[in-house]
């Protein structure tokens, strides 16, 4: 049995059975019993569910998908309700108002290929692969996003200018997140 993934965050294992069969029908049969219990115990290992799984048994493939994937953390609990103005003062309020996520503006976004950790360079310490109102051309590598020890590399999807880096090196991201938000040239 082999498990692999592709950069679209797609699993695939490959449970084909090597050696020669009494009869083709009951060589599937074990096949995909042998797929079944695979699939099984590679979902108990990998924490989130996958967007989609695809299971070969011989010339049989099953592809399954799931229509979302649920949140890696959950939900912070509200805050207490306060009758006084929540206003704060001072740098650490300009520090606290550039860290804080912004709005969609409607621009275009280069997204996250998959649920991973976000990383601006390619090794630690190192220069980003792009800076915040520098250009990118289709197809060029914008950052890499580590899913289950793979780095997964992110590119552009269309050439422009970086208007906006949405998320901060070393940060969780979810599949379709925005990451860089593009301005077309």
């Amino acid at each position: 049995m082999t498990t692999t993934a592709d950069t679209n965050g797609r699993r695939t294992t490959d449970t084909t059975d090597r050696r020669p069969a009494e009869d083709g029908a009951s060589s599937l049969v074990h096949a995909l019993r042998e797929a079944a219990a695979a699939v099984g115990a590679l979902l108990d290992r990998t924490g989130p569910r996958p967007q989609a799984l695809t299971v070969r048994a011989g010339d049989v493939a099953i592809d399954i998908a799931w229509p979302g994937a649920p949140s890696a953390a959950p939900a912070p609990p509200p805050a207490a309700a306060s009758n006084a103005p929540a206003t704060a003062h001072g740098p650490a309020a300009a520090s606290q108002a550039a860290d804080a996520p912004r709005e969609p503006t409607g621009g275009r976004y280069v997204t996250a290929p998959t649920v991973g950790t976000f990383y601006r360079a390619p090794t630690p310490g190192g220069a980003p692969f792009v800076e915040e109102h520098g250009t990118v051309v289709a197809g060029q590598q914008v950052a890499i996003v580590e899913a289950m020890k793979l780095m997964i590399p992110v590119e552009a999807e269309l050439s422009g200018r970086i208007v906006r880096v949405c998320r901060q090196d070393g940060d969780p991201v979810e599949y379709g997140e925005p990451l860089f938000e593009v301005a077309p040239l």
